[in-house]
């Protein structure tokens, strides 16, 4: 722990985009660009406020541009926003946000349900786009990297291969899209393509596991969402991600810290639950801070 204490940890709540998306209400551009705009203000130090795909495709998404319009920018905090192709990049570059995440899947079924792509071409795409990127900060987001729910469990090789194709053009982050993963699993993977991240979702109650998990192996920027939002709408039964609160309250409670303000996110929960209409999956925001 006292290793894991000094180092410099990156929570980014995914909230805006990854906790919408999957989410049966579609929220206006301005209730959206608050939210963005209430987790940037609990010091958290980076917010994926969008993704720019297809609005028939991702309803909950639509409007992205609006989203990025209407938020009132905070120093110190990087917006980020998910591109799938060379059409999400020319809008990704026209918005103006600090950091693109550039995302395919480790299989060829869920690259073709998610993106209409095979493997191939989704890491074909992907490079274009960091060419494209420049200087601008990038993340390159491999999903179902410990397992897939149309071709079941994913050899480690394979997603060391792609880890390695992007290794030093841009952060690299491993996704547990649907949340089977377990932390000798995720130790073990990320050690071996130092991958700098980790995105766990806890369908299974292994996520917060395995993002403690994911910064013993190396790791230092963690993906969550505010309330446990999330899911993804071309994964079957995939529930939400690990709670942005409920993971801030591990880590400082190990002595890692965050710089997030746990009682400004909890209320960013609470404000939240009132917009959804109903009890969100995070526990900490349910429970209260510790102590009180």
């Amino acid at each position: 722990m006292t290793t894991l204490a000094a180092v410099d940890i990156t929570v980014c709540d995914v909230g805006p985009r990854d906790g919408l998306q999957n989410e049966p209400e579609v929220l206006s551009p301005e209730t959206r660009a608050e939210l963005v705009e209430r987790l940037a203000a609990t010091g958290l130090p980076r917010v994926e406020a969008v993704s720019f795909v297809r609005d028939d495709r991702v309803p909950q998404m639509a409007g992205a541009e609006e989203v990025v319009r209407q938020v009132r920018r905070r120093v110190g905090v990087e917006l980020s926003g998910l591109v799938l192709n060379e059409k999400g990049w020319e809008r990704f570059a026209g918005a103006g946000l600090d950091r693109v995440n550039v995302t395919f899947a480790a299989t060829e079924s869920f690259n073709l349900r998610n993106a209409n792509a095979t493997l191939a071409e989704a890491v074909e795409a992907a490079g274009a786009i960091l060419d494209a990127a420049g200087d601008t900060p990038a993340t390159v987001t491999i999903s179902c990297a410990f397992g897939c729910p149309f071709e079941g469990r994913v050899d480690p090789g394979v997603v060391a291969e792609l880890s390695a194709g992007f290794a030093g053009r841009a952060e690299v982050v491993l996704a547990d899209t649907i949340g089977v993963a377990t932390p000798s699993a995720v130790r073990s993977l990320t050690e071996r393509v130092r991958a700098d991240g980790f995105h766990g979702h806890n369908t299974r109650n292994t996520g917060y596991a395995s993002a403690w998990a994911a910064l013993e192996g190396g790791a230092t920027i963690l993906d969550a969402s505010v309330g446990g939002l999330g899911g993804c709408p071309f994964s079957p039964r995939a529930t939400g991600n690990v709670a942005t609160e409920d993971l801030v309250y591990l880590l400082e409670g190990e002595g890692v810290a965050t710089g997030v303000d746990l009682d400004a996110v909890v209320g960013v929960s609470h404000w939240l639950e009132g917009v959804l209409g109903r009890t969100l999956e995070g526990y900490v925001y349910r429970a209260g801070t510790w102590p009180p």
